[in-house]
């Protein structure tokens, strides 16, 4: 249990040489910031984070085949969001459309329910916008990266 398969120094330099690579890729590639992830990009992440586990730890994968899965989920990611800024309905079928939450102080409660939102949820969105309830709302929408966007009625 406390025998380790290889040095110790094996551990730590398989580990930074994949998180130096990774952290290099990722810069190359111009990367949002974790905010601002596409699902795109998160699925990448977690898909990467498997590919290199193995690469990291010893196991049957070695640290360059970690490195050339990174390299290749990269690239993917790269193809994906290339295509996807060129080709609207590619965007649209991968990152969803923005969804219209409240329009002219009326909530919709089924895009509420498809959306997997609280009224709780929205309540808060509208209070860090400034707006006590939904009629100071002219338009409450939900956009593809998950954040709420509100634009307030204009008094008059």
């Amino acid at each position: 249990m406390w025998d380790l398969a290889h040095p110790w120094w094996e551990f730590v330099l398989r580990g930074a040489i994949i998180y130096v690579v990774l952290l290099l890729l990722l810069r190359l590639t111009g990367k949002r910031q974790a905010g601002q992830l596409a699902s795109f990009d998160l699925v990448l992440l977690l898909i990467i984070s498997n590919a290199v586990q193995n690469a990291m730890n010893a196991g049957d994968n070695s640290v360059v085949a970690g490195i050339v899965l990174a390299c290749t989920l990269i690239g993917l990611n790269w193809l994906v969001a290339m295509f996807s800024a060129r080709h609207k309905k590619l965007d649209e079928w991968i990152e969803g459309r923005p969804q219209i939450l409240i329009h002219d102080g009326r909530v919709f409660d089924d895009v509420l329910r498809d959306q997997k939102l609280s009224i709780g949820d929205l309540q808060s969105a509208l209070r860090q916008h400034g707006c006590e309830s939904a009629d100071e709302v002219h338009y409450a929408i939900l956009e593809p990266n998950g954040a709420i966007s509100v634009i307030k009625m204009t008094p008059g």
